[in-house]
């Protein structure tokens, strides 16, 4: 089959490219091995969010004298918690089925391989091969879990994302390996739902990419609910041999022995590129990521990549935007490369965190002068109906231009609010249009209000 445009992955890059391409009328094939949708649909960020969803409930009910009503006899059905996950997962899946179909797309069942030439070959379960030309390609390939030389992973004591989110039992011992949003997300869900978990980060800071006040406002909450957060730690060795995995810890105080049901390693992703053809075809890489330019071109012209097996941030919504820039630059059109410094990011624990742009550090060390406003959650009459007065809003703008550098956010729902924030960034907007955008009241919202005013010495209810 000839195609004006062959996508390969249809993961949140994938999926999106190939849409965009039929809307701007290509004929667009896309190629998975494994299920529509990708990690993200179906191992990652949707099935992710059912499970902590059933934290948060089952977390109400455990709090649920504080709102005055009394619960009793409830319990955890762990089973039940996993399978609710998978079918959100499974229903999601349907749903870029039904796009696929509507978009009028070829859906290519198999491995997908890029040949010289434009074309790709796509190999079937059966072993069964079809060559396919096009005049574009784009790789979506993704990533998977990383593993370190002594953290191999074995699928039942020492496990990545994948099994973390189909345990057969609820473990109730955890060691979480990585304090990035993956590993935050499921230490806080495993001790939810009654493991004890063990957290453990070789950087000063758990969530190291964020602001430092975020991260030690996230390790406050983490050890209120009986998370053990070491930082400054690495894993040196695991022995599985017993009926517990022995895990090896260095720390600043010397090394510690923790027995522990399941290892968990969260220390980030590694970008699929193995035997897709990259070498055959030419297409350049560094550091394991593909080449490419801002419109996602490959040194190889007709070949594109787009999302994890790129450099940038490793985010769904990433992905999505590069595919669609990608695709619409193919078509004739001009679009304006991604400003990857307007990117925010999410962690769906509990508290939440939500973030964009500039942390206070990183704007200090590039020479800004600052003006800082923070407003904390405790003053927020929302959260406090809510029973959600942990976290707070913190804005950073250049003192000059009142430019907004920076907004880091932890607490309840702060994953809906960032997007204010991100509008705000690319709308060039300054503190004072934030302070006078009236916010509505009561909302968590009109704390961006407040620490905007709080970083000029106008905020009012503090």
């Amino acid at each position: 089959m000839n195609y004006d445009l062959i996508v390969i992955g249809s993961g949140p890059g994938g999926y999106v490219a190939a849409i965009r391409a039929s809307q701007l009328g290509l004929k667009t094939a896309i190629v998975e091995r494994e299920e529509l949708g990708g990690i993200c649909l179906n191992w990652g960020c949707i099935p992710t969010k059912a499970l902590l969803k059933s934290a948060q409930v089952f977390e109400y009910l455990n709090h649920a004298s504080d709102y005055g009503i009394k619960v009793s006899g409830h319990e955890a059905d762990f089973a039940a918690v996993v399978k609710r996950s998978r079918g959100v997962a499974d229903g999601m899946s349907k749903g870029i089925q039904f796009l696929m179909k509507k978009n009028k797309i070829d859906v290519l069942l198999g491995n997908g391989k890029v040949k010289p030439g434009k074309k790709v070959e796509v190999t079937d379960k059966e072993g069964k091969s079809i060559m396919h030309e096009a005049k574009h390609i784009i790789l979506s390939v993704g990533a998977r879990s990383r593993e370190l030389p002594n953290l191999k992973q074995d699928g039942k004591k020492i496990i990545g994302y994948r099994q973390a989110m189909t345990l057969p039992a609820l473990p109730k011992t955890m060691v979480v390996v990585g304090s990035g949003a993956i590993g935050s997300e499921f230490a806080y869900f495993y001790a939810t739902m009654g493991t004890k978990v063990t957290l453990v980060e070789y950087l000063p800071s758990i969530v190291p990419v964020e602001d430092e006040e975020v991260s030690k406002q996230l390790e406050r909450s983490f050890k209120k609910i009986g998370i053990d957060v070491m930082t400054e730690a690495s894993v040196e060795s695991v022995d599985t041999s017993g009926a517990l995995a022995k895990v090896k810890i260095k720390t600043k105080t010397g090394e510690k022995t923790i027995e522990a049901e399941i290892v968990l390693s969260a220390v980030g992703i590694q970008s699929n590129l193995e035997n897709i053809g990259l070498e055959e075809t030419g297409i350049a890489t560094d550091k394991g990521k593909i080449k490419v330019n801002e419109y996602y071109a490959t040194n190889q012209p007709g070949y594109y990549a787009i999302g994890d097996c790129v450099g940038g941030q490793a985010l769904a919504h990433v992905a999505s935007a590069e595919g669609i820039i990608c695709v619409e630059k193919i078509a004739g059109h001009h679009p304006e490369p991604l400003n990857y410094g307007n990117i925010p990011g999410c962690t769906y624990s509990s508290p939440e965190i939500a973030s964009v742009g500039m942390t206070e550090k990183a704007a200090k060390e590039a020479g800004y002068t600052l003006k800082v406003g923070k407003f904390p959650f405790s003053a927020s009459g929302k959260a406090s109906a809510a029973g959600a007065k942990d976290g707070f809003v913190k804005l950073i703008f250049d003192a000059k231009y009142g430019e907004l550098l920076g907004a880091h956010m932890i607490g309840a729902n702060v994953t809906e609010m960032i997007a204010e924030l991100v509008l705000a960034r690319k709308l060039e907007t300054t503190g004072h249009e934030i302070i006078k955008a009236v916010h509505p009241h009561p909302t968590m919202s009109e704390a961006v209000m407040e620490a905007a005013a709080a970083a000029y010495g106008e905020v009012i209810h503090l």
